[in-house]
């Protein structure tokens, strides 16, 4: 599936049928024993992110690639960074506008649509958690290299590593496609996806996070 397709359908159904869900899960309300453990682990991963950045982002411009409900742009912006907000998912954007702390608010731009936009403009880095889980290894060299033609810094992102698991439900769903299914992450092993891109920039390993239903392995790529 091209990107433009996995993109569109990324849209559609965090439009359609994963809003309100993803709205609880990125807050302090109650949810169920396993999606507490995916909240854990994206927490835990969202630090393990950050932590890859300077800790005083003041003068810095940021593009929070994927920003779903917000929860890193608050803290990208609590660092002093200038704050561009892009996701594809409009009812996600408007969430995020809507927790933004009032303080913060001059930080922040918010921005519908495609994260690779150049009308965005430049950055100093880019943050893009959970945001590549969905694309192709090729899919995912192009957008880092278009990352890396606006960016001065890092390019901080996840991508979900082969493991059994993981692969075991990527086959399930290449061989049972449901036109009403939600979109499949596409697993990749970080050694092979770093041969993928090294003559376009360098990759270096963040470490896997693993949280019961919540696994994710973070990547830094300097172009």
């Amino acid at each position: 599936m091209s990107y433009d397709a996995t993109r569109n359908r990324v849209e559609d159904y965090f439009d359609r049928s994963a809003t309100k869900v993803w709205e609880r899960l990125t807050s302090d309300a109650p949810v169920s024993r396993i999606r507490a453990t995916v909240r854990a682990g994206r927490d835990r991963m969202r630090a393990r992110m950050l932590e890859a950045l300077p800790a005083d982002l003041t003068g810095m411009r940021v593009l929070d690639a994927g920003c779903g409900p917000g929860v890193a742009t608050i803290e990208l912006a609590r660092r002093g960074a200038e704050v561009v907000a892009a996701d594809i998912s409009p009812a996600l954007v408007r969430i995020a506008e809507d927790r933004l702390p009032e303080a913060l608010r001059p930080r922040v731009t918010f921005a519908e649509g495609d994260m690779l936009s150049a009308h965005l403009g430049s950055f100093d880095h880019v943050f893009a958690m959970d945001s590549l889980i969905y694309y192709r290894a090729d899919d995912i060299r192009a957008a880092l290299g278009a990352f890396a033609e606006r960016t001065s810094g890092s390019v901080v992102f996840t991508v979900a590593p082969r493991t059994r698991l993981l692969m075991a439900m990527w086959y399930a769903g290449k061989m049972f496609p449901r036109a009403d299914r939600s979109p499949v992450m596409i697993p990749h092993a970080p050694a092979a996806l770093q041969r993928h891109v090294a003559d376009i920039g360098q990759l270096s390993d963040l470490g896997r996070v693993a949280s019961g239903f919540y696994i994710s392995h973070a990547l830094e790529f300097r172009g």
